[in-house]
């Protein structure tokens, strides 16, 4: 099987996972061969957070490797990484200098590590269903990612639906 319909794959059975379902096994040698050129991604989330494994799929099928971190509290993390109240979601990662908050699309990451703007991260705030990791049952809802700004300002950086 070729590496593009491996990930292809990969992508549909990671989007099959919900949020209190068992994840499926991301083949290794998919991740191995797509994790080649980007970044790792620490991914903070809750041990039992379907929702989350499926966005950690999401982003190790567009090519991330990814270390997850499960804590109970994620608080502190959110804090440390300068996540605005009010701008969370259920899982937090840090890629580079950067700190990307809930169910934000690989394209979007990998647009924002490319572009480098002088900010703290990327945030999809809530769950929006439809968003990386949220497609499981239910009508899509637009949704848009947020760049937050080192003074903790937030501007729209991508939308999505519609």
């Amino acid at each position: 099987m070729n590496f593009a319909r491996k990930v292809s794959v990969l992508v549909l059975i990671t989007s099959l996972a919900a949020c209190a379902r068992e994840p499926a096994p991301i083949p290794v040698d998919t991740v191995a061969a797509a994790t080649a050129d980007l970044p790792l991604i620490v991914v903070y989330k809750s041990p039992t957070c379907g929702c989350c494994e499926s966005w950690v799929g999401h982003m190790q099928g567009a090519g991330f490797p990814v270390e997850v971190r499960d804590m109970e509290d994620l608080g502190a993390i959110k804090a440390e990484v300068g996540v605005p109240a009010g701008l969370g979601s259920c899982h937090t990662g840090r890629v580079g200098n950067y700190f990307v908050e809930g169910h934000v699309p690989a394209e979007d990451v990998k647009r924002l590590l490319a572009e480098k703007p002088d900010a703290r991260g990327l945030t999809v705030p809530g769950m929006p269903q439809g968003s990386p990791g949220m497609e499981q049952g239910g009508v899509p809802e637009p949704y848009d990612v947020l760049l937050v700004a080192k003074d903790g300002s937030t501007s729209v950086y991508a939308h999505h639906g519609d």
